[in-house]
């Protein structure tokens, strides 16, 4: 989940940097080998079926990479996905669970013909304001029980609906406590809240990307890493590094280098390292499974297409990601949607289209993974609410993404975010409350029912099932 034209998707003002925190260069030795492989975590895709329970189907292959395109099975895989970061909350077997829930979710998804979800697989307890809570872990190396089987519940329906996830592993973004959280526990306790207005845009982003270059939080951010990847499912006794459920293994939520452009980008070398070589340390936990950065695209790189090359170029990133968001970024007004939807929609196709062509020189496929748009109005957040301009938005990113698939282009899935479903506020002034159980897409910082697809959306429903059809028929 995404930015405005500065930065980050903001409710009610920006961030700012607010004292000063000191990078230190990762220390390869200290990071790059702490963890030793769990044996037979590696092993062929001959081998994913063994240790199912009965009721899974088979494995059907790990998802691949053929030049721009995915494989799967044998096949093309080409897919309509959504987001739905809280499944490993409802599939907690604790009071802040509903694996009912869960499974009715999945099932509405399936029945739209959804293939792919985006899933948190991490999250900091922190003590930045919105931030979800219970986390996988705090800064202790006793990790989130509870969660992490909600996770390894979560995958197990996923594999019964013979669906693929991507499991992003932290977050730029404070809401899951993220980049900002793990600083905070290695330089005494300090941090600024997104949205503070004593610290305004780009404070927050700028303050963030000193993550990159920390030894300490990178060693803790890696070690967290290795228990995920190298974890074998309590439900399934399949290990996740063997399981083709998952799709892909993400570094972050919208990593960025920095807040915008700017004469100098102190922490870019470092972003570029730690993209490099975080994704080479997860190809040796699990060298069976794809691996992106999870970037949001040329908004996230300092609006610089050579950014975005020289993030992506790694062999140990295999595919290219992008995050389309018109309000966010001033490109349409919810005030006057019928006044500046086209102007947005022009800028909209602009960007696709540049994502299309850096895609193609780097010869990876692209995946549009996050893509949101408002209800009709401008603080529209109630189901019953009327989603004209959305359904027109959806349609638009869906038809670019048929036809490239349709000349053979890199295009090749998207995740729409993200999937509310049955969830409904119980806030007149639809924010979110700590303890609230009623999880949505639109996460704790946000008005609920911002962005996400409610399962009373029917006309929205109807344009995402009509492209998950078409993409099912390449």
């Amino acid at each position: 989940m995404l930015g405005n034209p500065t930065g980050r998707r903001l409710f009610g003002g920006d961030a700012r940097r607010g004292g000063g925190i000191r990078g230190d260069d990762v220390d390869d030795a200290m990071i790059g080998r702490r963890a030793a492989l769990l044996g037979g975590v590696a092993l062929a895709a001959g081998c994913t079926n063994n240790g199912r329970l009965a009721g899974l189907p088979a494995a059907t292959g790990f998802v691949t990479v053929d030049g721009t395109h995915f494989r799967r099975g044998g096949k093309p895989y080409r897919y309509a996905g959504a987001n739905i970061w809280y499944g490993a909350w409802l599939g907690a077997e604790t009071a802040y669970g509903n694996r009912a829930r869960l499974g009715r979710e999945l099932d509405r998804l399936k029945a739209l013909g959804v293939r792919n979800l985006r899933i948190l697989g991490s999250a900091e307890l922190s003590p930045l304001k919105n931030s979800i809570t219970p986390g996988f872990r705090d800064k202790t190396a006793t990790y989130n029980e509870d969660l992490l089987k909600g996770l390894d519940w979560m995958l197990a329906e996923m594999a019964k609906r013979d669906m693929t996830g991507v499991i992003y592993l932290t977050n730029f973004w404070e809401w899951s406590g993220g980049m900002m959280t793990y600083l905070s526990w290695v330089n005494g306790g300090k941090f600024i809240n997104m949205n503070d207005p004593a610290h305004p845009w780009p404070a927050f982003a700028d303050w963030n990307a000193a993550f990159y270059a920390n030894g300490q939080a990178q060693a803790m951010y890696r070690d967290y890493i290795r228990a995920v990847v190298s974890r074998t499912n309590t439900v399934t006794g399949v290990a996740y590094a063997a399981d083709p459920t998952i799709m892909a293994w993400q570094l972050a939520n919208e990593p960025r280098p920095a807040g915008g452009p700017a004469v100098a980008i102190p922490n870019l070398p470092a972003f570029y390292r730690w993209i490099e070589e975080t994704a080479r340390y997860i190809k040796t936990l699990d060298p069976n499974h794809l691996v992106s950065t999870g970037s949001e695209g040329l908004k996230g790189s300092i609006e610089r297409e050579d950014v975005v090359l020289a993030a992506h170029r790694s062999s140990s990133i295999d595919y290219l990601t992008t995050h389309i968001w018109p309000n966010n970024w001033t490109w349409m007004d919810t005030g006057d949607l019928a006044g500046t939807y086209d102007a947005g929609a022009a800028k909209v196709a602009g960007y696709i289209d540049a994502h299309i062509r850096l895609a193609t020189t780097l010869g990876k496929p692209l995946v549009i993974e996050e893509f949101g748009y408002p209800r009709d109005g401008k603080t529209a957040y109630d189901p019953t609410i009327t989603t004209v301009y959305k359904d027109r938005f959806y349609r638009q990113i869906y038809a670019a993404i048929e036809a490239n698939a349709r000349s053979g282009g890199p295009l090749t899935g998207s995740n729409f975010w993200a999937w509310n479903g049955e969830a409904r506020t119980p806030h007149a002034d639809h924010r979110f409350q700590r303890g609230d159980l009623g999880y949505m897409g639109d996460p704790p910082h946000e008005p609920q029912g911002w962005y996400g697809v409610f399962d009373s959306d029917a006309s929205t429903q109807n344009v995402i099932r009509a492209h998950a059809a078409a993409m099912a028929a390449f």
